[in-house]
C-alpha cells in the first residue's frame, strides 16, 4: 500500500535519507523507531506531499507521491501532529466543521458522545476553545478526531504523549484494533507490548 523505494532525501547539509526502503501493507501497523531529531516527522510529511525527495520513488497505492495524485491521497489520510496543531475554535464548531468538510453531512451527536466518554472527556469541552484545554485534553480532541473522520490510513505523531497510563492503554488498544492502515511515531514502551504492531528501527 505504502512503498519507500532507495529514497534519499538531504535537507541543507544535512541527510535526512539515504537508500530509505520500506513497505506498509494494508491494515498493518507500523512503529518507527529512533532518537529524536532524524527525520521520522519528515517521512509523515513526504507521504503527505509537503517534502519533497531528492531521488527514489514514493507510492500511495502504486500512485506516485507528485501533484497529479496529491490531493485523493491525502483525503486517505488522517495526520495527527505531535504539537496538535489544532485552530483555536469552540471545539464543537471546530468538529462539525472538520466532519462536515470530510463527510459532506452533520456530525451525528450519539457517536460523538460515545467517542468523548471513550476519552474521558465531559461534552462541557465541547463549549471550550482550544487554547483552553490542556495538554493532554488537546491530545484527546486530536484523537478524537481521527477516530470521527475514520480515514483508511492513519499517521500518529507521538499520539499518547500527554496521556495518563490508563488512558493510554485505552487508546493503544483502541488504535490497533482498527481495520487502518497505521504508522506511529512514539517513543512510549506500551505500543511495544502488542504483537499487532510491527517495529521498524530504520534510522
Amino acid at each position: 500500500m505504502i512503498k519507500f523505494e532507495s529514497v534519499y532525501l538531504k535537507r541543507k547539509d544535512k541527510v535526512v535519507f539515504s537508500n530509505l526502503n520500506f513497505t506498509v501493507q494494508k491494515n498493518e501497523k507500523f512503529l518507527l523507531q529512533g532518537k529524536s531529531g532524524i527525520g521520522k516527522t519528515t517521512l509523515f510529511k513526504v507521504l503527505l506531499g509537503f517534502e519533497k525527495i531528492d531521488s527514489g520513488n514514493v507510492t500511495f497505492n502504486g500512485h506516485r507521491i507528485e501533484k497529479a495524485h496529491i490531493k485523493k491521497i491525502r483525503e486517505q489520510i488522517f495526520y495527527l501532529s505531535q504539537d496538535i496543531d489544532l485552530k483555536n475554535d469552540k471545539v464543537h464548531h471546530l468538529l462539525n466543521e472538520i466532519f462536515e468538510y470530510d463527510h459532506k453531512k452533520p456530525l451525528k451527536s450519539n457517536k460523538l458522545n460515545a467517542l468523548l466518554s471513550f476519552l474521558d472527556l465531559s461534552d462541557k469541552i465541547l463549549d471550550q476553545t482550544i487554547k483552553e484545554l490542556s495538554g493532554g485534553e488537546r491530545q484527546r480532541i486530536g484523537l478524537l478526531i481521527c477516530f470521527l473522520m475514520d480515514r483508511p490510513v492513519w499517521l500518529l505523531d507521538e499520539p499518547t504523549s500527554a496521556l495518563d497510563d490508563t488512558m493510554k492503554k485505552k487508546v493503544v488498544d483502541y488504535i490497533l484494533d482498527q481495520k487502518k492502515t497505521i504508522i506511529l511515531i512514539s517513543h512510549d514502551n506500551v505500543w511495544k507490548k502488542n504483537n499487532a504492531v510491527k517495529i521498524e528501527g530504520w534510522l
